[in-house]
């Protein structure tokens, strides 16, 4: 039963001692995902391309308030930053940035990224452009969207 509680046991002539063997453990929490809401140029760069962005897939949504399928598709990405076990077929954590398409800096990212239709997400890892979906797509279709990234 010693052995079976991982003890051992050294024996004298006269007493036996016990000692319990130690060992170390670690153990990481999951880590959580991020939502940034109405981000700027300054926030989208530091989040798609800083140091965490090799750890964590970034998903970058753009919108404008104006756009009815943006509103259907937000809170479907709201759910998915607040959800701990959200991630990518790579086993990656999952933030989400929203950019308003309408303010300025939304205008100069949506340039560069030539979005022509709105909602349209792309997906950043690394800070590379990986993949991207345009339209409202219900919540299954953005999970299994995250399992191909």
């Amino acid at each position: 039963m010693a052995s079976a509680l991982g003890l051992r046991a050294f024996k004298s002539s006269r007493t036996a001692l016990v000692v319990p063997k130690l060992t170390r453990s670690f153990s990481a929490s999951l880590s959580r995902s991020e939502h940034y809401p109405d981000a700027d140029f300054a926030t989208f760069k530091k989040v798609t391309s800083g140091s965490d962005a090799e750890e964590r897939l970034v998903l970058v949504d753009f919108y404008a308030n104006w756009c009815q399928p943006c509103h259907m598709l937000s809170p479907i990405l709201k759910r998915i930053s607040d959800d701990p076990t959200a991630k990518s077929g790579t086993g990656l954590p999952v933030d989400v940035i929203t950019i308003d398409t309408e303010s300025a800096d939304g205008m100069e990212l949506s340039q560069r990224f030539k979005i022509r239709a709105l909602p349209t997400v792309i997906a950043f890892r690394k800070g590379q452009n990986v993949m991207h979906f345009v339209g409202a797509l219900p919540e299954p279709e953005v999970r299994s969207f995250l399992q191909k990234v």
